[in-house]
């Protein structure tokens, strides 16, 4: 079976997209009428900006996502996902590929995500560290034992799990990590504590913007981050888009979930190559390919 997955925030570089606008016809209308929908040009960013400016978070995720989504409509006949799933902010790029959101809806969506996150990161310091080599259990209980709000967030692939909380108690738990036996703990350069509790301000903006959205049935099963099942249900969809923000992403779990239920060949679409590495981690035998 085809699976197709998405990436999320990190993975954007400069000149993302270019190629797309310039070769197609329909890449460029779709670029165009983003830049019409977000109200400023994100495609001279995408295009022409630098790292810097491409990290802001307002640009950061619709760019990863508009790569993502016009990459796959660009596809033509030959995009037949039979089942897809995103990570983190890529969830929202395969709910358009499966048909659950339309191209603008999505981009609504990933716009308002985007700038309730910011908001949210300015409330409290907060930010998030990759853990390296510590079982997945180990890290929980490492997490429970520091003061604080401290929580597993993104579980990539066995052996690297991203944590997420206060930055004092990020702190705290990557020196307690490395004294478990972790490889390395390290603060990563993110604006804020997503997949955390410090998300609920945007988690509850981000939710009224759902509910508000119209989901439809989609042509194949999505595995959600937050239950890491395939999932075909538009309502309960939604269900678990809104709680996505403040709970972990199981992408590992997802990732064993979809070879368990038959995916032969993942193909990551978007920019870069980070989700085909950890499905490569994730299962030795897995077949991975880039759109």
């Amino acid at each position: 079976m085809k699976a197709y997955v998405f990436p999320g925030q990190g993975a954007q570089f400069t000149g993302m997209g270019k190629d797309l606008y310039e070769n197609s016809a329909l890449a460029k209308e779709l670029f165009e009428k983003a830049n019409e929908i977000l109200g400023f040009r994100i495609t001279d960013i995408m295009f022409e900006g630098t790292a810097e400016e491409l990290k802001e978070t307002k640009v950061t995720q619709p760019a990863v996502f508009l790569h993502s989504v016009i990459l796959a409509k660009t596809l033509g006949d030959d995009f037949k996902p039979e089942m897809v799933a995103g990570h983190s902010l890529g969830e929202f790029s395969a709910l358009v590929a499966n048909g659950t959101l339309s191209f603008e809806d999505g981009l609504k969506l990933v716009s308002q995500r985007a700038l309730a996150m910011q908001k949210a990161c300015e409330i409290t310091p907060s930010t998030m560290a990759a853990v390296l080599g510590l079982a997945d259990n180990i890290v929980e209980e490492v997490c429970a034992s520091i003061d604080g709000i401290v929580v597993a967030a993104n579980y990539n692939c066995p052996g690297q799990l991203v944590i997420s909380g206060e930055t004092s108690a990020v702190e705290k738990a990557c020196e307690a990590m490395k004294a478990a036996g972790a490889k390395r703990a390290l603060i990563l350069p993110v604006g804020g504590a997503f997949h955390s509790p410090m998300m609920e301000p945007a988690r509850e903006e981000l939710a009224a913007a759902i509910e508000a959205t119209t989901f439809s049935t989609p042509i194949c099963p999505v595995y959600q981050n937050v239950t890491a099942n395939a999932v075909s249900d538009a309502n309960e969809i939604k269900k678990n888009l809104i709680i996505q923000l403040t709970a972990p992403v199981k992408w590992t779990q997802s990732v064993q979930q979809m070879i368990a239920d038959g995916a032969t060949l993942f193909t990551e679409v978007g920019p870069g190559k980070v989700l085909a590495g950890l499905i490569n981690k994730i299962d030795k035998e897995a077949v991975t390919a880039n759109a």
